[in-house]
This record gives structure tokens, C-alpha cells and sequence, in this order.
């Protein structure tokens, strides 16, 4: 093996740091969302930014924390002196200021108040959730904000400085023609955001889509999904965004720091109901519920399920899952030194396989998804997933 990929093996064991918070509060659920929410009350509020403190005490000290991301939920349904003392506790957990913290917003929830709490902290990126630019989409959703309110929360993003501003999009959304997704994309391109995410509407278990998918109220149209997919790509890319990830697109020097660190399988701590961890060779889930997950630190532990104990070659293999969706793709050079172990002769098997099937490009020890692998990237993961058990 090459000295330079020792040193790149040797630069990913060592990790940068990741700090998440899942912020577990919204409103009410939209119709597509999995995430574990819940309604508050003044009281669980402040229970959850005590109940932060105590975890934090029970992970820490940590060394230096690269990135910051909260998640939710909605982080931006805290009133702006929450807003503080949780940043505060995590500013103190983190070790300082890291180089790219992150707050997941929707547009009722963007005042000027909370926007100047969270630049005073020192957060350098907001995402806000616009999903559609048509109110009948948002009422189809169950979103509760309008154009005009998103058109409102982007002013006040921009009039408060932030380094970054992502707007997350939606598409593929039953009954949805082609015209109406590209007016949304164009319209999100004329405010000129510094990132761009659009997601395609998945199904999961356990919300409301997914109850009227099984009772026949609404359908996929798998075409339609790989048609829009591409048409985004396409337009965004002439708008001047770079995809980065299948879903991700940004200006230069604007790409989320915290999601690519994670999807190349580095550390993060997770902290709240339902946070994941990935740290100090293992990885975990929280407890999906806000009471257990509080009952369980007043006993003097992290409600953490579902521990995993991360093995090189297990690494490895998710290394190239996640970072297979990314266009840098993966170089297994590094991952081949660290995990000496994981069955490479299979990998490589399957990936001259689906290299002759047009899903992947092979450049020496490099290899990424082709266009159209990019439209099958969860059955390419499935691919992985079947030649690193064999």
C-alpha cells in the first residue's frame, strides 16, 4: 500500500467531532415525517434543557467539536432565552466555537428575536423548511406556514448575517406534474440561497402518508421520482449549485460540513430523545421518547439503545454506503489499510459487477456512482450491504 494511503487511513481514524442536538418539539407533525416530535408545554421545555445539562455531564469532556447541528423536531420553536441556555451548555460541551454550527428552522418560527439569539451564540447556518412554494402542496402536507411567510423568513435570514442559508425542498409529491416541481425549484433559485436540499417524498412507516399510501389514497409514480431527480439535477447545476450529495446542492465554500463528516463514517455525539451517537467505537441511538429518556438520566445514565461496537471492517462497509450518495465518492485505498480484514476480494467483485452494469465508475482506488447509479443509490447500498456479509 502507498504512503499515501496510510496517511489518508491514519487521517480518517482520526475524526473530526460532531456534535448534534435533537431538539424533540414541533407545533404539530407534518404528514410525512418520521422524526420523533412532540407537542410542548413551558414545562417540558424547561425539563429538556435540564435534562440536556445532565446528559451533557454524563458524555463530557469531549475534545473539540468540529461542527454543531440541531435537529428536530424544530430547534427554532424555542423562545430565544432557550435558544441561549441551550447554546450556552453546548458551547461548554463542545469546547468553544466550532467552524460550522447548524439550526434547522421552519418559517413561523424565524422572529428577529430568536435569529439574534442564535448569531450571538455564533451559529453560522440555518436551514429552513420550505418544502413548496404552492400553499395547496403545504396544506397537502400538513405544513403550516405559507409563501408569503416563507418569502418573509428569508428576508429576516438574510437581513441577520448568517454565513449560510440552506432551504430544503420537496418533491415527487402525489399529483404533482413536473411543471409545478421545476416553478418551486426556479422560485427557490431566484433567492439566491447559498445551499439547496431536495428530497423526494419517501413513505415511511408510521405517519400519516404512509397510512394513506396502504388505503390506496395516494400512489408512487417511480418514474415520475427518477424523472424529477434528474430534471433537479440538471437545473440546479445550470443555476450555478454543485450537487454534492444525491440530494445536496450548494454554492462554493457552502456544503454542510456536519453531513459530509458523518457520511464519511467520522464521530459525532448525539444528544436529546432519539439522537445517535457514533463515538469511542461505538454507536447508539437515544430512547425515542422524551419521559424514558429523562427517567433514565435521573438514574444516572444515557438512555441509549441498540449499541453497536464499530469494527474497522463495519466502518468500512458503511463508509461506502453513505459515501457512495456523495459525487467525491469513496477511495477505498484508506479504508483498505484500516480494515484489512473486511472481505475486499467480494467488494471489489460486486463493484466491477455493477461498473459493467453502468451503476458505478471505477478511477484506480476510486469509485463513484454514475448518473444512473445516482437514481438507484439504495440498491447499490443493498449491493454493498450483501458483499461485505459474504
Amino acid at each position: 500500500m502507498s504512503d499515501f494511503a496510510t496517511a489518508q487511513a491514519k487521517a480518517i481514524s482520526a475524526e473530526s467531532l460532531g456534535l448534534y442536538v435533537h431538539v424533540p418539539f414541533c407545533a404539530r407533525k407534518c404528514d410525512f415525517c418520521a422524526f420523533y416530535q412532540t407537542q410542548p408545554t413551558a414545562e417540558m421545555v424547561r425539563g429538556f434543557l435540564a435534562d440536556i445539562d445532565r446528559e451533557a455531564a454524563l458524555v463530557g469532556p469531549l475534545r473539540p467539536a468540529e461542527t454543531i447541528f440541531w435537529g428536530g423536531g424544530t430547534p427554532g420553536l424555542l423562545a430565544a432565552k432557550d435558544l441561549t441556555a441551550l447554546g450556552q451548555r453546548v458551547l461548554q460541551l463542545a469546547g468553544g466555537t466550532p467552524a460550522e454550527w447548524s439550526v434547522e428552522m421552519t418559517p413561523t418560527t424565524v422572529t428577529e428575536a430568536r435569529l439574534a439569539a442564535l448569531r450571538e451564540l455564533g451559529v453560522t447556518r440555518i436551514s429552513m423548511g420550505v418544502q413548496s412554494f404552492r400553499d395547496n402542496w403545504l396544506d397537502a402536507l400538513g405544513r403550516h406556514h405559507t409563501r408569503e411567510q416563507i418569502y418573509r423568513a428569508y428576508e429576516r435570514l438574510r437581513a441577520a448575517g448568517f454565513k449560510s442559508v440552506n432551504l430544503d425542498m420537496m418533491f415527487a409529491l402525489p399529483g404533482q406534474t413536473d411543471e409545478e416541481w421545476l416553478a418551486d425549484v426556479r422560485e427557490a433559485v431566484s433567492l439566491a440561497p447559498d445551499h439547496l436540499s431536495t428530497y423526494c417524498l419517501t413513505f415511511e412507516e408510521d405517519t400519516k402518508l404512509w397510512l394513506k399510501l396502504s388505503q390506496g389514497k395516494v400512489r408512487r409514480d417511480v418514474e415520475s421520482e427518477a424523472r424529477l431527480y434528474t430534471t433537479t439535477w440538471e437545473t440546479l447545476a445550470e443555476a450555478g449549485y454543485a450537487q454534492y450529495e444525491i440530494s445536496n446542492f450548494a454554492r462554493p465554500g457552502h456544503a454542510c460540513l456536519h453531513n459530509l463528516n458523518t457520511w464519511r463514517m467520522q464521530e459525532w455525539v448525539g444528544l436529546g430523545p432519539s439522537a445517535a451517537s457514533q463515538y469511542a467505537g461505538q454507536r447508539g441511538t437515544n430512547i425515542d421518547d422524551l419521559a424514558r429518556w429523562h427517567d433514565n438520566l435521573d438514574a444516572g445514565r444515557r438512555a441509549t439503545e441498540d449499541r453497536t461496537t464499530l469494527t474497522p471492517a463495519l466502518l468500512a462497509e458503511d463508509a461506502l454506503i453513505f459515501g457512495l450518495r456523495m459525487n467525491e465518492g469513496v477511495d477505498l485505498a484508506p479504508w483498505r489499510v484500516r480494515a484489512p480484514e473486511a472481505p475486499w476480494a467480494q467488494v471489489e467483485a460486486m463493484l466491477a459487477r455493477l461498473a459493467e452494469n453502468d451503476l458505478v465508475l471505477l478511477d484506480g482506488t476510486r469509485v463513484r456512482l454514475s448518473a444512473h447509479g445516482r437514481l438507484v443509490a439504495d440498491a447499490v447500498g443493498s449491493e454493498v450491504m450483501d458483499a461485505f456479509s459474504a
